[in-house]
């Protein structure tokens, strides 16, 4: 019988967690993983930019923020027909899900109705979509929800404590209430977090209890290692541990038992033995190809021999569909 789901988690029982011997809080991670997945299948996501830079937020990580001087450049909506392209790319290398990003504080309203269009189209390929806009109202959510939008991705980045030295110009509260309006318009929630920002360990065990404690768990939870980029605020951060980076994957899969964990940005920096432990902790879902919005990804062809290795399999759509509703 599945574990059942927690929404009480206490600080100090994430903390203890935490502080496991690795090779115990591995072996646990991996039990609750096969409680509720095949471990040998991960789920792959395509992630594309289509509306770059010029944002008005701070968020000390962002390249695309206007605060910072990146040689980032502001750019225009992408075309529908472009992104249809891109999205036909990715379903052909394997990708089941879409996910488009436009960098936006909050959205206006045409806006959404423009990348509505092109969430409409890209679901008529037979992929899932998902989409990354900034802030969303609930009329705003619920149009998305109508165009077609299965997944939206909010990230909470880090704990509500140490979240005032990284972003100033949006609150903790402005999250948590995007991630309601979602819930209230009935998509799935993909809604994480940043690690290696000079947090520390209880910043990343508070970041985790948060999204646990949630009425509901996040379909998806990405766990993003810190890409340092020159120009942006956390550029020279002293880099994070690899086996903290693991060990959160793991606390986040003992956690959030039923939802997909998601090895996201800063993979181009972990060698395959890194990212073997990841998935040996309860990583079931990554970001392939080869950029993720404005920083590199390990190429396809990489991803796809790493997988040979430790002979794991690509989730097919139907079977992502299945474990929702399981």
């Amino acid at each position: 019988m599945k574990s059942t789901l927690r929404h009480d988690w206490q600080k100090d029982e994430v903390q203890k967690l935490f502080a496991l011997p690795f090779n115990d809080l591995l072996f646990r991670a991996q039990a609750v993983h096969r409680e509720h997945f095949d471990p040998n299948r991960v789920q792959i996501s395509t992630l594309l930019s289509i509306k770059t830079g010029g944002c008005p937020e701070d968020c000390a990580y962002c390249p695309q923020s206007s605060s910072f001087d990146t040689g980032v450049k502001a750019e225009k909506l992408m075309s529908k027909d472009k992104v249809l392209a891109e999205a036909l790319k990715a379903k052909a290398a394997g990708a089941s899900r879409f996910c488009m990003g436009a960098a936006w504080r909050s959205p206006k309203d045409k806006d959404i109705e423009q990348v509505g269009d092109i969430i409409a189209e890209v679901k008529a390929l037979g992929m899932e979509t998902c989409a990354t806009l900034g802030m969303l109202t609930q009329p705003q959510a619920k149009r998305l929800k109508e165009r077609g939008l299965d997944y939206y991705n909010h990230n909470l980045d880090t704990s509500e404590e140490y979240y005032g030295k990284i972003i100033t110009t949006r609150t903790y509260q402005d999250r948590l209430d995007t991630l309601a309006n979602v819930r209230d318009a009935g998509m799935n929630v993909c809604c994480g977090g940043i690690v290696g920002m000079g947090e520390t360990v209880t910043d990343r065990s508070e970041l985790l209890r948060t999204l646990a404690n949630l009425p509901q768990h996040p379909e998806s939870v990405p766990i993003n290692l810190l890409v340092q980029v020159e120009g942006t605020k956390l550029a020279g951060t002293t880099p994070l541990d690899a086996f903290e980076f693991i060990r959160t994957i793991a606390v986040a899969r003992i956690m959030m038992p039923e939802s997909f964990v998601r090895l996201s940005a800063g993979r181009e920096e972990m060698n395959e033995q890194t990212q073997a432990l990841c998935f040996l902790a309860g990583a079931n879902s990554i970001f392939y190809g080869e950029k993720l919005l404005t920083t590199p990804n390990p190429e396809a062809d990489r991803d796809m021999e790493l997988f040979g290795k430790l002979g794991i399999k690509p989730l097919e759509l139907a079977e992502c569909k299945e474990q929702h509703a399981a």
